[in-house]
């Protein structure tokens, strides 16, 4: 079995074909603890290293536009919002998943670079509002493609189908987890 680390290639998936780290991994575990099932340690482990993949690929790519995630993330859901490209501190906190703080200094370091504003709201001046700047606009669009091309990139080795397929399962699991703004726990 300690060969197998050597040569993760070698091991098999449960139908026969070319395995990964994870295959070794559960392999060893099946040999030690064959009463306990560690088929989630597949599923887990590989979302684990899948996280990692993505988090270097999208932080080069980013980089390459002077961005980083959090301000890609910001710019990106106040083009989504369509014109006047604004919205509340408190929509963009939701949209980001994050806390009050977190999203403050987001926006300090955007609104520092050009790349949006804050102001009061024109139909509640109690409010305050984030606009994305013409600079933020062109910076998040210029990036855009990019960004789009390396997620095509590391899903390459998916048809259409198993990336609509994944996706599917992704998101039934993201509901059920109850995590998910909109998403409501699956009963079942």
């Amino acid at each position: 079995m300690s060969d197998l680390l050597d040569d993760p290639a070698r091991a098999q998936d449960g139908n026969g074909t070319a395995g990964d780290a994870m295959d070794v991994i559960l392999a060893q575990w099946a040999q030690e603890r064959p009463d306990l099932d560690c088929s989630p340690m597949g599923v887990i482990g590989r979302i684990s290293q899948l996280q990692r993949e993505v988090f270097l690929a999208q932080r080069a790519t980013f980089a390459r536009h002077g961005l980083d995630a959090p301000s890609f993330d910001v710019l990106a859901a106040l083009r989504r919002a369509g014109e006047p490209y604004q919205l509340t501190p408190t929509a963009l906190m939701r949209t980001a998943l994050v806390t009050s703080g977190a999203i403050t200094q987001r926006l300090d370091r955007l609104e520092e670079r050009g790349l949006i504003t804050r102001g009061r709201s024109e139909a509640d001046g109690r409010a305050v509002v984030v606009t994305l700047t013409d600079a933020g606009r062109t910076a998040l669009d210029t990036a855009l493609p990019d960004h789009l091309e390396t997620e095509r990139d590391m899903l390459a080795a998916l048809s259409p189908e198993e990336r609509t397929q994944l996706a599917g399962l992704l998101r039934r699991w993201l509901i059920s987890l109850g995590r998910v703004p909109g998403g409501t726990p699956d009963p079942s």
